[in-house]
Formats: structure tokens, sequence, C-alpha cells
């Protein structure tokens, strides 16, 4: 009979065999971009961990990814609050090596300067930038702990150019951009994979349709971008070899103008 194995031996055989996770934050409806990533990573084989604010979105979400027989954890939570963060984190780390991390939350608001209050232009600016650092402070060491991953972030073209009614947006979109571009100098030596998605359109998704059903109508087939074609270069993302990769894309329509 074969001797047991113990100590650093165990917990490294341990580490292999336990199940790849992928941690998702910004799940909302089932439509949205936050639930196709979750399909796309449960698909390929890993424990997905999906973070939302509303709880009885996220067991829609979970549910249907139980159905197709993908590994699926709801951890309701704020990631733009350090505590919850800190909270969803460890409830994370029980579940096995953390390979992906991906953040996708946000909250935009519109308006000027000059019609704006300072609390809106906070909040915009905690639900990405601040959120942004406090999701990749929590995720960096499990993925560093594992030998390497991928940490994704989802920008906008907001990330790139400010326009007036979208001046909270864009400051905060912009900085979680830095925040990304600053993860991937640090932390891709170490063989962290730090990518940066600007989504240049709109989502083909439930936010936008019943937000604004006249832009859908207009946009035409394929004017707006699928959530499941964004989830697959997501997926692409994490599966490039490290000779090879990109910090930086961007998404949008083929009759997108930019």
């Amino acid at each position: 009979m074969p001797a047991e194995t113990s100590g650093p031996e165990r917990l490294s055989s341990i580490r292999d065999t336990a199940p790849r996770v992928a941690w998702i934050v910004g799940v909302g409806a089932s439509a949205g971009l936050g639930a196709a990533v979750a399909r796309r990573f449960a698909k390929a084989g890993l424990t997905v961990a999906l973070t939302g604010r509303s709880a009885e979105r996220l067991r829609a979400v979970t549910a249907d990814i139980g159905v197709a027989g993908g590994q699926v954890h709801a951890l309701p939570g704020d990631v733009s609050s350090a505590d919850d963060v800190e909270r969803l984190a460890a409830q994370v780390r029980t579940l096995g090596p953390l390979h992906v991390a991906v953040f996708n939350a946000g909250n935009a608001v519109r308006g000027t300067p000059l019609e704006l209050t300072p609390e809106q232009f906070e909040a915009t600016w905690r639900g990405s930038t601040y959120a942004g650092f406090l999701f990749a402070r929590a995720t960096l060491p499990g993925l560093l702990a594992a030998g390497g991953g991928t940490l994704l972030f989802t920008g906008a073209t907001a990330s790139l150019r400010g326009r007036g009614p979208f001046v909270a947006f864009a400051a905060a979109k912009a900085g979680l951009r830095s925040v990304a571009q600053s993860a991937a100098r640090e932390y891709g030596p170490q063989g962290v994979h730090v990518a940066h998605v600007v989504i240049d359109g709109g989502i083909d998704g439930e936010r936008l349709r019943s937000s604004a059903p006249q832009h859908a109508a207009a946009a035409g087939v394929d004017g707006l971008l699928d959530p499941d074609a964004i989830a697959e270069t997501y997926w692409q993302l994490h599966q490039q070899h490290r000779s090879a990769w990109t910090h930086e894309l961007d998404l949008r329509p083929y009759k997108e103008a930019f």
C-alpha cells in the first residue's frame, strides 16, 4: 500500500487536482456581457464564481449554467466596497486556485460638468476605477500563487476619449484603463496576463434593449455587439501564449463609426 503523502507534497497535489476558478464580477441580467463571459468559461470546464449586486439575477444566471452542466457559485456583493471585496475574495479562495479574474463592473451616469453633482461623479468613479483597483488587489495574489493567470478589464469608448455629457463615465473608465496598464507592467513579467478590452459600441443585451429600444432597432442586424461574441474574445485572450500577449484591443460592430 503506497505511503500517504503529507506536508508540502500533499498541498501541491491538492492544488494540481483542484478545479480551476474564474471569478467574474459585474454579472447582471442573463442577456448581458457578464453572464455571457460566465457561460463561456464554464463551458471550458472552469468553476465560475459570479458576483453582482442583485442576488435574484445571479440566481437566474447560475441556474442556466448549472442546467448546462457547469460548475457555478453565486457570490452577491458590491465590488466598490473594500469590505465586500475582501469577503468575496475569501469565498473564492475556498473554491480552488484562481486562474481567471474578469472585471466587468461599472456604472454610467449622463451629465455635463455643470449638471452632475459631486456625489454622482464620485459614485461613478467608485464603480469603475476604485472597484477595479479593489478587484486587482484581491485577485492578483491568487493568480500569482497559481503560477500565473489572466486578469481582464472591460473598458469602453469613454476609456479613450471624453465627452461633455459623459464626464464622470469617461473619467472613471480612463482611470480603470490606467489601473489595467499599471497592473500589466508590474505583474505581466510575473506571469499574469492583464488585458483591457475597449467595447466601442452598444452591447445587444437587456440593458440597452430596455433603456434604448429605438437605438437597438436602428442598429439593424449585427449592428450591436453580441455578448457571446465578446465573451469568445475574452476566452481567446485567456488562451494566448505568453510570447504574444495582447494588452489592449477594441471591439466594435462592423458598421460602427470610429
